[in-house]
């Protein structure tokens, strides 16, 4: 060991243990809240993948590093970084592991479907679907589980028709999505539902390669059609939209339990429906919507951060969830503030990787606060709190059902 290698480590922090925990409710992750207590940077060793990486969770540090070039997701292709997923197999050319310029071209092509326009398309079918589900739920009578009549299927009738999956589909995809997501089935079942579902986007996307259509794999076929993007590139990028457009389930499973345990929060945005937006946006600063941290980055030379240098090749994470508690930022940021203004959380991330359905995410949010607290006036959990059964082994946070009664 060189001798500036040991004068680095002496400086360093310590690197602190990340254990994965299976956490319940909406309570913040007791590991993170200590790792911010010890400093803005630290050090931290998850439970899979190899070394150690560098943790930022001031809001201003995160910022920086998910947009400066200096760190890299297309370099931790290779590398067998300490992480919590206990299978890591990132596909070559997915738009997750590129770089600008490459992350920009991909985006590009899809980035229609995606803006305020491209989401208004979506909005009337959205809460006709949204509609007919209530309906079901209403004419069954209660009890029910929230999350299986409703909060599960919502997102993926709307993620599969913004994508332009046929409805006699969802249900397959759904599949998919829960064994890719879960670290509990072992990293052949994931690989193979990961495989199974690119092999159906690669038939869509390519039977779609002159379409006009204003649907994702259209937009996707349409872009290979012309040479802009490869087929492999494109059903990449349609398997990450179609994944992420179920994370709906588990922030909006957070959102009514947080609502249906702090009735006082959802008696307020009924006798005030107008400021239902704002306090959807604090809603989602507020939950936990993962487990530890998610996606790495390589930092490709040496860079200061508040007096640590991070060497190039050292992997660093951020956490979001810990940058939307930053008090600098959010004051009393542990209080639900309705009225909190500005708010600029970080919750569907920062930079050019800021997560593309944000703007459908909030729509989906919107329509569900709608629909189930004004059609519903009195939901109300039918189990104590602490009987909802939370997902274990997920990468995400989220009831496994919603037991309710009204």
């Amino acid at each position: 060991m060189s001798e500036e290698t040991e004068t680095i480590t002496e400086t360093a922090p310590p690197v602190r243990q990340w254990p994965a925990l299976d956490l319940t409710g909406v309570d913040f992750d007791p590991v993170l809240r200590r790792l911010m207590n010890e400093g803005p940077v630290t050090r931290i060793q998850l439970p899979n993948g190899e070394g150690w990486a560098w943790l930022v969770t001031r809001y201003d540090d995160v910022r920086l590093v998910t947009n400066d070039p200096r760190f890299s997701r297309e370099a931790v292709m290779d590398r067998p970084v300490t992480r919590l997923a206990p299978h890591f197999i990132p596909a070559r050319g997915a738009v997750g592991f590129l770089d600008p310029p490459d992350h920009n071209r991909l985006r590009r092509s899809v980035a229609a479907a995606f803006t305020a326009r491209g989401v208004e398309r979506v909005r009337e079918k959205s809460r006709r679907m949204l509609d007919e589900l209530v309906d079901e739920l209403l004419r069954a009578g209660p009890p029910a589980d929230l999350t299986a009549t409703v909060l599960s299927p919502f997102p993926i009738a709307v993620i599969c028709e913004l994508m332009g999956v046929p409805a006699a589909d969802r249900h397959g995809m759904h599949t998919w999505t829960q064994l890719i997501l879960s670290s509990s089935h072992g990293a052949e079942v994931s690989e193979r539902a990961k495989e199974e579902m690119g092999a159906y986007f690669a038939d869509l996307i390519g039977a779609r390669e002159n379409s006009t259509g204003a649907d994702v794999t259209s937009l996707l076929g349409a872009a290979v059609g012309r040479g802009e993007v490869t087929l492999q590139e494109a059903v990449g990028l349609a398997v990450l939209l179609q994944i992420g457009g179920e994370a709906v389930t588990n922030n909006s499973g957070q959102m009514f339990y947080l609502l249906l345990t702090r009735p006082e929060l959802a008696e307020r945005l009924r006798a005030e429906p107008e400021i239902r937006p704002q306090a959807i946006d604090e809603l989602l600063r507020y939950i936990p919507h993962r487990n530890a941290v998610g996606l790495s980055r390589i930092a490709t030379q040496d860079v200061e951060i508040r007096g640590h240098t991070v060497r190039a090749g050292d992997a660093i994470y951020v956490s979001y969830l810990a940058a939307n508690r930053d008090p600098e930022i959010f004051p009393d940021p542990e209080t639900i503030d309705f009225g909190r203004s500005p708010n600029p959380h970080v919750a569907f991330g920062f930079g050019p990787h800021y997560c593309p359905g944000g703007m459908l995410g909030r729509l989906e949010s919107e329509l569900l606060v709608d629909a189930l607290l004004d059609r519903l006036p009195g939901l109300r959990l039918a189990v104590a709190p602490e009987e909802v059964p939370f997902k274990k082994g997920a990468l995400i946070r989220g009831p496994e059902a919603l037991p309710v009664t009204w």
